[in-house]
């Protein structure tokens, strides 16, 4: 399958131009591209940026031009692949991904049949291998998790998505509000901690007519999000250990 990542500067990133950020001289988008090469799964990697930029890093199939905000970028991003049964679409800050991660959710996400599959790990799994890390986590019936940056989709469901999409993304870190945006039944289920992975799954089958999937990944890399000074340093100090 084809792979797009998302490598756009925008506005309201604390990390101006995070892509080309250098953790132990390496671009830090360079670590993701190097994961996706080492998944036999993965065909082409299309990049979503500057193309001046990009044209300096190695690995690239396919530069796209960026938009101004990251909803255009994935529509720019899925443009190429658009006959494409299924797409990865990946954010460029997760420098600490690995293959194994990489072909891990790929693998499980296939076996659902699924529109649209995304990545969560167990808050003792991420704190075990990354202590330092500050994540958002937010309370189901199976446990406590946290979300990846890395989307198993059908190219077919991304225009009707998109509009929805945003509000999404927006309320990603903000578990309150993406609870209101569900409904009352969901916020109620979650207030009691009733609320279950397969609620939000059928949920979102009602909101958009698609068949979603959670997949929990026993591999923290895929969603420790390198966007602050300080993720830097620990991103650094993780990397020089490997």
């Amino acid at each position: 399958m084809n792979a797009i990542i998302l490598a756009g500067s925008t506005k309201e990133d604390k990390l101006p131009d995070k892509a080309f950020v250098k953790i132990n001289e390496k671009y830090m988008v360079s670590y993701v591209i190097e994961a996706l090469r080492g998944c036999d799964k993965i065909d082409k990697i299309a990049v979503v940026g500057d193309p001046e930029k990009l044209k300096k890093v190695a690995g690239i199939d396919v530069i796209i031009e960026q938009a101004d905000n990251i909803m255009d970028n994935v529509l720019k991003g899925v443009e190429p692949f658009k006959n494409d049964k299924r797409v990865l679409i990946l954010t460029c800050d997760i420098p600490m991904l690995t293959k194994e991660a990489v072909c891990d959710f790929i693998e499980k996400s296939e076996a659902t049949g699924a529109d649209l599959c995304y990545p969560i790990v167990r808050k003792e799994d991420n704190l075990k291998k990354f202590p330092e890390a500050k994540r958002t986590y937010a309370r189901v019936k199976e446990g406590v998790f946290t979300g990846g940056n890395i989307f198993y989709v059908n190219p077919g469901i991304i225009d009707r998505l998109i509009k929805d999409a945003k509000q999404f993304i927006a309320y990603r870190k903000k578990p309150w509000k993406l609870g209101k945006l569900l409904g009352g039944k969901i916020l109620f289920l979650f207030l009691i901690g009733r609320l279950s992975i397969s609620h939000i799954e059928k949920k979102a089958q009602e909101l958009f007519n698609i068949k979603g999937k959670a997949i929990i990944s026993k591999y923290p890399e895929i969603g420790n999000d390198v966007d602050k000074e300080e993720d830097v340093v620990m991103a650094t100090k993780y990397l020089s250990q490997k």
